[in-house]
Parts: C-alpha cells; sequence; structure tokens
C-alpha cells in the first residue's frame, strides 16, 4: 500500500487494530442504516429489500472510513471501490443466504438475525479488504 499513514494510523501502529475501530464504527452506522430502511423501505417491501438498501448505503460509508482512515491508499479510486464492492458483495451473499434462515427458520426479527451476521460479515470483509481491496504492490 503506498501513501502515507491515515490519522488514525498514526496514533495506533497496528493496522488490525485500526480496521477494528473504524469496523466498529463503520458497524454501527451501517447497523443504524439497516434500522432506518428497516423502517421505511423494509414496511412496504421486506427485510430484503431493507438488506439492499442499506448495503449501498453502508458500503459508500465503509469505503471512505476505510481508504481514509485504515488503508490510507493514494490513486486508483473507482479500482478500489469495484475491489471493495466485491468482498462486500460476498458478505452481501452471506448476509442474503443467513438472514431468511435466522427471521423465517429461526424465528428471529430481521434487526436480531442482522446482529447475529454481523460477526460472520466483519471477518470477511477484514480479510478481504486487507488483502484485496486496498493491496498496491510493493515498490522496489
Amino acid at each position: 500500500m503506498s501513501g502515507p499513514d491515515g490519522p488514525l494510523l498514526r496514533l495506533i501502529k497496528d493496522r488490525r487494530i485500526a480496521f477494528v475501530i473504524v469496523g466498529v464504527i463503520n458497524t454501527v452506522v451501517g447497523f443504524a442504516w439497516f434500522a432506518l430502511f428497516d423502517l421505511s423501505v423494509g414496511r412496504l417491501w421486506g427485510y430484503m429489500a431493507t438488506l439492499l438498501f442499506a448495503h449501498v448505503a453502508s458500503v459508500l460509508c465503509a469505503f471512505v472510513l476505510y481508504r481514509r482512515f485504515v488503508f490510507r491508499v493514494r490513486g486508483h479510486v473507482w479500482v478500489d471501490l469495484a475491489r471493495f464492492e466485491s468482498v462486500y458483495l460476498v458478505a452481501l451473499g452471506i448476509n442474503a443466504l443467513l438472514l431468511p434462515l435466522l427471521v423465517e427458520f429461526g424465528g428471529l426479527q430481521p434487526i436480531v438475525a442482522q446482529a447475529v451476521i454481523v460477526f460472520v460479515t466483519t471477518l470477511v470483509s477484514y480479510i478481504g479488504h486487507s488483502r484485496f481491496s486496498f493491496r498496491r504492490k510493493k515498490v522496489s
């Protein structure tokens, strides 16, 4: 990865810890998006529409947070965004499989089911973002 460390990495030298800190913030923001869309769009079109709307809003917020505060890279914005979204599409796929299972067969409310799923998708996103989304070739 090229470019100077972001403000958070100047304070916390371990990228994994910085990822977790931003991840907690991102998770709260993403969960808030899910709750907001569940109370609006979800009432009209159901919890799967809620998931899609929340996904778009969350990815855009998360991209800015991770790129600015954790991975701090320069250039390749559109390539990075495409890679970032591809990682989140994997997480969305996992989420789209687990959410109906937990709601329909597990009897959980959509917001409770989403809270459970967050732990799985967080691990997937860390691995994907650290090894793929913001990867840069080492400069010799």
